[in-house]
């Protein structure tokens, strides 16, 4: 049994593990990498095996950096079937297809702009290519074991990251020699709103576990909810602007109109007018309610409060193009809500080019950001950022809130570990920047005594 591991490898994006036995060969993910320019000329690289040979694919969740390259598998010969949960097969629906037509959108505008320094990059897919892709998904059931080859038997269990998230076991078996793998996906943070809490998972020979927030924890949720508050009061009533909001159209839009709703529900805010601009994130939010079972108690609670239609902030789904460009019109007392979460496409990038410049204005992030994106750029403090090519001077205020963050902490990340029953024969460290997965790494180490590896892009380990 062998693991190679292809992405999300002393790096947060672009997750993909290719599993090996003398039977089978499948992914544990196929995802897309993000940050700039070199991760664009990655992502169109062939890639490191035969897609014919792939005979499944076992899918953690639906965000891009987990997804968004299997439509680039299916173009290429992959012809077996992607297992996911159900919920993330209806946000797939949606994703995969948005992420295609993006695609389709930058490679004209590079053609456009004719660039010298970097010549213009081809669409990876086309929209229509994700939509034909989606045929190959086949929903599971949370707790169901099923098998998708001879000698594989898999379930899937909540990781509580966004909708229909999930951590993998996965039992292989080769000749006499059972091996159980788990595959920890994105883990959510713990006593978050809406999604339940991870499950713990109790046996593992061999363990892939997330770091993107292993070297560090959060905020408490109070807290940040104090300076969201604060935030949007400072700059809606006494600047008299704006707040941006770049936010993945997948689970942390919806945690943030939750959040606003409470907050308005508590009486702490009054007058909202908050604008979700992403097509993708209205849909993804019909998505999320379709999934009721999915929700936590707390979240049940606010949907009855919802339904009293009372005091209520003013909710605004934007739809087509028109509607976005008139956003930028507005000067004052907006909250606009758009993907992409790391400032790097999508509609976002016309709200910041309008309101980057106006001190009176602010953006909030409330996610990880990559490096090498705008986000990342707007988070290490650039004075001034580029635009569809033109500089622009970075004058509004710039709020970081990681206590929204849909990742567990260190700590978080540790007590998810408690909860096996005896240390896994080998733990492998992924989805994190080098200093955070080090320092997980040396935290199970230390703490748990456990076997534990980091490694490399392109690295292959015997099992």
């Amino acid at each position: 049994m062998k693991i190679t591991f292809l992405g999300a490898a002393r790096e947060v994006t672009g997750s993909c593990y290719l599993f090996e036995t003398e039977g089978t060969r499948f992914l544990v993910d196929c995802g897309m990498l993000q940050g700039g320019r070199e991760a664009s000329v990655r992502n169109h690289q062939p890639f490191a095996f035969d897609p014919r040979t792939i005979d499944f694919v076992l899918l953690t969740h639906a965000h891009i950096d987990h997804s968004g390259l299997l439509p680039k598998l299916v173009l290429n010969g992959f012809t077996g079937p992607i297992y996911t949960t159900s919920a993330t097969a209806d946000l797939l629906a949606v994703m995969l297809p948005d992420s295609g037509h993006i695609q389709e959108v930058e490679a004209e505008r590079d053609l456009k702009r004719r660039s010298t320094r970097y010549p213009a990059l081809p669409a990876i897919y086309s929209a229509e290519d994700a939509k034909n892709s989606l045929q190959q998904l086949k929903p599971v059931h949370y707790d169901t074991r099923f098998a998708p080859h001879l000698h594989v038997a898999v379930c899937f269990r909540d990781a509580g990251h966004i909708l229909g998230s999930a951590s993998i076991e996965i039992e292989m078996i080769q000749g006499s020699i059972a091996r159980q793998i788990v595959v920890s996906g994105d883990l959510g943070q713990p006593g978050r709103p809406i999604l339940r809490d991870p499950t713990c998972i109790e046996y593992a020979d061999i363990l892939l576990i997330e770091s993107t927030y292993g070297n560090r924890n959060h905020k408490d949720l109070p807290t940040t909810l104090d300076e969201l508050a604060e935030i949007i009061e400072d700059t809606l009533y006494r600047r008299k602007g704006n707040v941006i909001v770049p936010a993945f159209a997948v689970g942390r839009t919806q945690e943030l109109v939750y959040h606003l709703h409470q907050l308005t529900e508590q009486g702490r805010l009054k007058h909202l007018n908050i604008y979700v601009d992403s097509p993708m994130a209205s849909a993804a939010t019909q998505i999320t309610k379709r999934h009721f079972e999915l929700f936590d108690e707390e979240a049940h609670r606010l949907v009855q409060w919802q339904s009293l239609k009372k005091n209520q902030p003013n909710l605004h789904f934007v739809a087509d193009v028109s509607e976005s460009i008139k956003l930028n019109q507005i000067r004052s007392g907006a909250i606009i809500i758009s993907a992409s979460g790391m400032c790097d496409a999508g509609r976002i990038k016309h709200h910041l080019a309008h309101n980057l410049g106006r001190a009176e204005c602010s953006v909030l992030i409330t996610g990880f950001q990559a490096a090498g994106t705008l986000g990342r750029k707007l988070v290490d403090g650039a004075k001034e950022v580029r635009l569809f090519g033109e500089p622009i001077a970075v004058r509004a205020q710039i709020h970081t809130l990681g206590g929204f963050s849909a990742h567990a902490d260190q700590t978080a990340l540790l007590a998810w570990t408690g909860g096996f029953k005896k240390p896994p024969t080998r733990t492998f460290v992924v989805h994190g920047e080098v200093a955070a997965s080090t320092a997980l790494a040396q935290q199970l180490t230390e703490q748990r005594h456990w076997d534990v590896i980091v490694p490399k892009i392109g690295e292959s380990y015997t099992l």
